[in-house]
């Protein structure tokens, strides 16, 4: 028998499989008070982490505008159904953040004729093939000493503290902030998993338009429950197929954490003194493009 290929994306770590179908309720129809509810769930055959991102309060007790902006997982393994969907959506722009290894082996997304990605590649620390190479062993004792005891943990914040400590990091979400704002229509954003870098910048997005912390700590702890089948198949799957005896540790680089955010956010503060100069002399944002954005993106 041939040996199996397996495809390990770059924090999801997913075997190749189709992903499980997210249920979802018609998005644009939902009350512009809607928290962080299955509501906003997109029904994108080839994703399980696609939605809007409209109708999250502000501070003055605006809300974010739905079929503005969304966000998801990779595009790679839309369905023909699902580049259908994609294309109701009449996007403007996708922005990808996958760096080209990622790419090279995940693949280009599938878009509707006309819409090209927009590339802003940020810097996964050499997590993508790291990981190919720790299921590649098939080593129960050497995955255990990469990954067990904290490690996988470890290896999660810095890559958080990276998104704000590596310069090339900070350019690429800095120009993806700036198209959004000077987008003229819809705009969709993703890495790989669509909870890292996607969660990261949606975090940054939301709070610069003045929604609360705690509000973007729950639109990025939602990942969680979205991919929660999707994970636990490729774990079983890597189990089933004799890459890992132990699949379960795996869990702290398929999920997202409050600690991975706070990594993040703490590290931006530190860096800059405030979020708020995080925004502009860390990312590059200028008053006139926050205003753009905020006015893009509140209603």
């Amino acid at each position: 028998m041939p040996r199996r290929v397996v495809t390990v994306s770059a924090l999801a770590l997913a075997v190749t499989l189709t992903p499980v179908a997210a249920e979802a309720t018609p998005h644009h129809h939902a009350p512009a008070h809607s928290t962080v509810t299955a509501s906003r769930v997109l029904s994108i055959p080839g994703t399980v982490n696609a939605r809007d991102m409209g109708g999250y309060l502000t501070y003055d007790a605006k809300s974010t505008r739905w079929g503005v902006l969304y966000r998801s997982e990779s595009l790679s393994k839309l369905t023909p159904d699902g580049v259908t969907a994609l294309g109701n959506l009449k996007l403007s722009e996708v922005i990808d953040l996958r760096t080209s290894t990622e790419i090279q082996y995940d693949g280009m997304d599938r878009l509707p004729t006309g819409l090209a990605s927009d590339l802003h590649p940020v810097d996964d620390t050499g997590l993508y093939l790291w990981m190919r190479q720790v299921i590649g062993s098939k080593d129960a004792a050497y995955q255990q000493a990469q990954l067990g005891d904290g490690k996988a943990q470890a290896r999660m914040v810095s890559l958080y503290k990276g998104f704000v400590t590596n310069s090339a990091n900070r350019s690429e979400l800095g120009a993806a902030i700036k198209s959004v704002a000077n987008s003229t229509g819809p705009v969709l954003f993703h890495c790989t998993a669509g909870k890292d870098r996607t969660g990261v910048l949606a975090d940054t997005i939301l709070r610069a338009v003045g929604v609360p912390a705690t509000t973007t700590a729950q639109d990025y702890l939602l990942s969680n429950q979205l991919r929660a089948a999707s994970d636990q198949a490729q774990r079983d799957q890597l189990k089933a197929a004799g890459y890992m005896q132990n699949p379960d540790l795996l869990i702290p680089l398929q999920r997202v954490d409050s600690s991975y955010l706070d990594a993040f956010r703490d590290q931006a503060v530190q860096s800059y003194g405030s979020f708020g100069r995080f925004l502009t002399d860390g990312l590059g944002l200028d008053a006139a493009t926050l205003a753009k954005l905020r006015s893009r993106l509140v209603g």
